[in-house]
């Protein structure tokens, strides 16, 4: 009995330690060591630049591409309208929730609102027909143009009217989904208590739909003002990610990518459409926070 007893006592003082030490191992462990089973939400603002850009114009009367064409973003600056919550969806924003499904991977889903505006003030050439009623607002400018360059700058609307004006600007909506794989970088910095602050590396890719606003001026045209699904883009990035405190964090991004809509809304009538594709390049910065659920 006296061995029983001993060999008992060893046994539960074995396990006891054992215990002890993985819990000690957790009250050691960083928060920040691990990311599997995290969620996360930012917000933030960004500056985008296109390439330039074959639209076509396609209605009953008309069938026109205003080859090259030519466009910019529209920044607010600093503005409170980023956190006003009456307008934060009126400047150029990002927003991004997401989930890690390891320590390396997360999935999210996101809404790039950028704007899109055809630079008035160039001359680009103008290829097709123009065939509207006698008497319509933008007949004025029926004919056949063939690489015909047109100034499409405001002082040369004639009779008030102009020939076109073109933006996304309530805005270039990209709704996407991402994956991307984000890594510790802190000792590179000599960062030891990643708790409190933490610096990581980010790259991902992306695919969703555009859901436009397009204001666009046609022919004299009533224009349509409305979302539309108009097409599907592409995208790649590459950021850093600084967190403070384990839960709070700055992510600056630079994200490329291709867009490509075939089913753009411009007028009230069902029959007038524009097509474009084009490449983007956004930077942007995000503010968020990152929780385990």
């Amino acid at each position: 009995m006296k061995k029983i007893f001993l060999y008992s006592a060893f046994i539960a003082l074995v396990c006891t330690t054992a215990v002890s030490a993985q819990e000690e191992i957790k009250i050691q462990e960083k928060y920040t060591a691990h990311n599997k089973g995290k969620f996360f939400v930012s917000w933030g603002g960004n500056r985008e630049s296109y390439t330039k850009s074959d639209v076509n114009f396609k209605g009953k009367d008309y069938d026109f591409t205003v080859d090259n064409m030519t466009a910019h973003d529209k920044p607010k600056g600093w503005h409170v309208d980023y956190i006003n919550p009456a307008n934060m969806t009126i400047p150029q924003t990002n927003f991004r929730m997401g989930y890690f499904i390891n320590d390396h991977y997360s999935v999210a889903i996101g809404w790039d609102h950028m704007k899109y505006v055809m630079t008035q003030d160039q001359t680009a050439n103008v290829t097709g027909n123009i065939n509207l009623p006698a008497g319509a607002p933008g007949a004025i400018y029926n004919g056949v143009y063939n690489n015909t360059a047109v100034d499409f700058a405001q002082g040369t609307q004639e009779n008030g009217i102009p020939f076109l004006t073109y933006e996304h600007t309530d805005g270039l909506n990209y709704i996407n989904t991402e994956v991307s794989r984000h890594d510790n970088i802190s000792s590179l910095f000599k960062i030891g208590n990643t708790d409190k602050i933490q610096v990581n590396l980010t790259e991902g890719v992306g695919v969703g739909l555009l859901y436009p606003k397009t204001n666009t001026t046609l022919l004299g045209k009533e224009r349509h003002d409305d979302f539309h699904v108009s097409g599907y883009g592409a995208s790649v990035k590459a950021g850093l990610n600084i967190t403070f405190f384990k839960h709070f964090y700055i992510q600056g991004e630079l994200k490329g990518g291709y867009i490509n809509m075939q089913d753009i809304r411009t007028t009230q009538s069902a029959d007038d459409s524009a097509s474009q594709d084009f490449f983007f390049l956004q930077r942007l910065i995000a503010f968020g926070g990152i929780f385990r659920i």
